[in-house]
């Protein structure tokens, strides 16, 4: 599937109580047809509230807890099949309603972000993390935000003026990020449109990144640049986010489409097995 262009890959579980290996999901990045932004494996839920619990790997077959994007997706694929309009899914960093909003289009609670320097977390104490001056590259200083995954935010004038697929990978290991980071280039348009292009950790540069959108967001209003609403737009589709002032979450609402479905064949993760 994809939402907004980024590349989800949907791996129902259910009922097998078997999770992939790190190798295992990056033999399935690797296979003809497969390659993927995020792998969002279902299985059972564990509270009989919820439709299923996702577990999310990155293409590099390390976890992440969050993806924005991969949620919709999949909330799709259960909705296709049961016919709801709200579903309950769970991930490692807690909880997320999602609701239909049309037939292609849903929209996420993403709970609230998270700003202090432990819960990014940052590998150390920071005066303000709404600003935070990493000296590299000729960039501006960073909002560091966590949506359930640790983003670093620098505003520029020109999303173009920078080689982000040159820069990415430096930033995303900086010692200041010890679990990595999501690094994003963002545009101010307008105080309700931003431009925004992102390296998302693990993967590398992508079309599209959900929680990348959401902490953009976080990071405008807290600059002063952007209202609680706005559109980002990413080179694979625009997104609608708000950080509602009621509750403080963050509501993430975008589109999905699915590509193709098919039965996994042993010789996928041939490999893998030959790496254990």
């Amino acid at each position: 599937m994809n939402g907004a262009g980024n590349a989800i890959l949907v791996l129902d579980l259910r009922g097998a109580d078997v999770l992939p290996s790190a190798e295992d999901a990056r033999a399935l990045a690797r296979a003809p047809g497969l390659a993927y932004d995020q792998l969002m494996v279902l299985s059972d839920p564990h509270a009989a509230t919820d439709d299923a619990f996702m577990t999310i790997y990155n293409q590099d077959g390390s976890l992440s807890a969050s993806c924005g994007n991969g949620t919709r997706c999949v909330a799709h694929y259960l909705a296709e099949r049961s016919g709801a309009g709200a579903l309950a899914l769970a991930t490692s960093a807690g909880p997320l309603a999602v609701r239909r909003e049309g037939p292609l289009s849903y929209s996420v609670d993403m709970g609230p972000p998270r700003l202090g320097w432990r819960d990014i977390p940052l590998a150390g104490e920071v005066a303000d993390t709404g600003s935070v001056d990493l000296k590299k590259f000729g960039l501006p200083p960073a909002s560091c935000v966590s949506m359930g995954n640790p983003h670093a935010i620098f505003f520029v004038s020109s999303i173009e003026a920078h080689d982000l697929a040159a820069i990415g990978p430096e930033l995303e290991h900086d010692p200041l990020f010890p679990q990595r980071a999501n690094i994003s280039l963002a545009q101010v348009l307008a105080r309700d449109a931003v431009r925004l292009k992102v390296w998302e950790r693990g993967t590398g540069l992508t079309l599209a990144c959900g929680t990348a959108a959401c902490a953009t967001l976080v990071a405008g209003v807290r600059a002063g640049l952007t209202e609680r609403r706005a559109t980002i737009a990413l080179p694979g589709g625009d997104l609608i986010i708000e950080w509602r002032a009621a509750d403080g979450h963050v509501i993430m609402t975008g589109p999905v489409e699915l590509e193709f479905s098919q039965i996994l064949t042993p010789d996928i993760f041939a490999p893998a097995a030959a790496a254990r």
